[in-house]
């Protein structure tokens, strides 16, 4: 095998096994493991034809001890079962979980990207509705998939600052909708967003509040967070994702002296903020440098220097610390599988 672990991308990469457990008659199987890429699945599939599919995501890593740390899995497993009761799937039990979360680690092993090279295992548990109707009704047989993939940083410009673009001509979700679960259908709805911000050379669009047009709700793929006076900034909303990452964050600020506040936050408070970033399991934290609104034709600029702001870099630092195992985890965040 031969991987350069220092120059991996975020993207998807075969590894050798794959967990696998299925829902049938009101119960669910043990998990198996597999080394095949593909399944079969019925044409009549409520995933396919209804939307019901939930996923999570999450990263293993390897410190300089050699051990295994795994970040916060009960809290994925908390979310993704979230999930499944916002779009009526059958739900994962919390040591199921587990154990399909830790097979797929302990049958990838040399997959887990070395300690100093800056990558880490990303871990993507899927579920989905595997039983056919048709008619809009929920399955009754599920499928909960656990695969694996060595990564790099979600944005090639790593823990630097970049660019993002405001959109109004599209939402990801609306309130009362499916913004806060997990699901496909969100990120469907982000494309357009997604990739009219590539096209004008932006990173990420950020998308505002489904309603008014006014407040800010999230970064793409990503929760958005400000720095502003000693305080931790970061949007309330009904159709924003509850970023694991970020709820750490939060927690992380509090104990570092800093205040919280979780409210709405209009657009016109950009010019007031410090610092402003995004953040969630795949980037953890990235600083935004700028951010230009399409339709205003205006730009608003952070990181003096083309630097990360000294808050930001603080809690990157050490929420990674933990994750690695580097800094001490007074908060209990961090199960090591050996």
């Amino acid at each position: 095998m031969n991987i350069d672990w220092k120059n991996l991308p975020f993207g998807y990469m075969k590894t050798d096994f794959n967990i696998r457990c299925y829902y049938k008659n009101g119960k669910w199987s043990a998990p198996e493991a597999s080394t095949d890429e593909y399944m079969p699945v019925h044409i009549a599939a409520t995933s396919l034809h209804y939307g019901q599919e939930a996923f999570e995501g999450m990263k293993a890593y390897k410190g300089k001890d050699g051990k295994i740390r795994l970040f916060r899995w009960e809290e994925n497993a908390r979310r993704l079962q979230h999930s499944a009761d916002g779009i009526l799937m059958a739900g994962v039990p919390e040591q199921l979980f587990r154990e399909a979360v830790v097979m797929a680690i302990e049958k990838n092993m040399r997959f887990i990207p070395p300690y100093g090279t800056g990558a880490s295992l990303y871990i993507r548990p899927l579920l989905f509705g595997s039983g056919a109707e048709v008619g809009v009704k929920p399955a009754s047989e599920y499928m909960f998939i656990v695969f694996v993939t060595p990564v790099g940083p979600y944005f090639k410009e790593g823990f630097n600052p970049v660019k993002i673009a405001i959109v109004r001509d599209s939402d990801r979700a609306a309130p009362l909708g499916t913004g806060t679960f997990k699901v496909g259908g969100n990120y469907a709805a982000s494309l357009r967003g997604v990739i009219k911000a590539h096209k004008l050379g932006y990173g990420a669009p950020m998308y505002l509040d489904a309603v008014h047009k006014e407040y800010i709700d999230e970064i793409g793929a990503a929760n958005f967070f400000a720095i502003k006076n000693g305080t931790y900034i970061t949007p309330k909303s009904d159709s924003i994702l509850p970023s694991i990452t970020n709820k750490s964050l939060i927690e992380l600020a509090q104990h570092i002296g800093l205040k919280v506040e979780r409210r709405p936050v209009h657009i016109s408070e950009l010019e007031t903020f410090e610092e402003v970033g995004a953040c969630g399991t795949a980037a953890i934290i990235s600083p935004i440098g700028l951010i230009y609104d399409i339709d205003q034709d205006h730009t608003y600029h952070f990181c003096k220097e083309g630097k990360p702001g000294p808050v930001s870099t603080r809690l990157y630092e050490t929420l990674l610390g933990i994750q690695f195992g580097d800094l001490p985890d007074p908060f209990g965040w961090v199960t090591v599988l050996g």
